[in-house]
């Protein structure tokens, strides 16, 4: 079985990433004994995506996946973006995230979002980016019990109900990281290093 090493964490999205990628025995960064931080300096997903990634790497010399992702808000022009994970300061706390969130949105009348996942995969020692979106609106107030980050406010389209309120085999259908997961694992099912 291939190994593959999630540049993160955060035990929602290894999660999350675990029940997508059957097949793969998924690695903690714990599990490879990484326990520095990792500087996310860029302002585009994808560069944070590939130091992550660069980073875990050379550490380990395995198969590594990183993601960058983050909610855009229209009201808030695009923010937090890719400062969702600290949109509140330091030290990062997603309960204080989503208060500023909710705090800023309130005399919002446009609350469209959409949540974006850039995937950086190192495969065999090749790079490959894997993305995609999610668009949806900013709920009025925090809904739902599971997920992780912005979840409970965000309602995808099509639903009236929030990442934390829907089941996780609904919600990695339609999200934006499994959205662009699934374009991951098509390419290592396609190929010649998993088969």
């Amino acid at each position: 079985m291939k190994e593959l090493v999630i540049a993160s964490n955060n035990t929602g999205k290894i999660r999350e990433i675990r029940s997508l990628l059957d097949g793969f025995r998924i690695l903690s960064l714990a599990d490879i004994g990484f326990s520095g931080d990792i500087e996310e300096p860029y302002d585009r997903f994808e560069d944070n995506a590939a130091v992550k990634a660069e980073t875990i790497y050379r550490f380990c010399g395995k198969n590594v996946l990183a993601d960058d992702s983050g909610l855009c808000v229209s009201a808030l022009d695009g923010a937090p973006g890719v400062f969702s994970a600290r949109y509140a300061g330091e030290p990062q706390d997603e309960q204080r995230n989503l208060e500023k969130l909710l705090h800023e949105m309130k005399a919002a009348g446009d609350r469209t979002a959409y949540y974006k996942a850039v995937i950086c995969l190192i495969w065999e020692g090749h790079t490959r980016f894997f993305e995609d979106v999610c668009y949806g609106t900013i709920a009025n107030s925090p809904r739902g019990d599971d997920g992780f980050g912005y979840d409970p406010v965000f309602v995808p389209t099509g639903y009236d109900q929030t990442f934390a309120e829907l089941p996780l085999s609904v919600k990695n259908r339609i999200s934006h990281r499994g959205k662009a997961l699934e374009q991951l694992l098509h390419f290592l099912k396609n190929t010649s290093a998993v088969q």
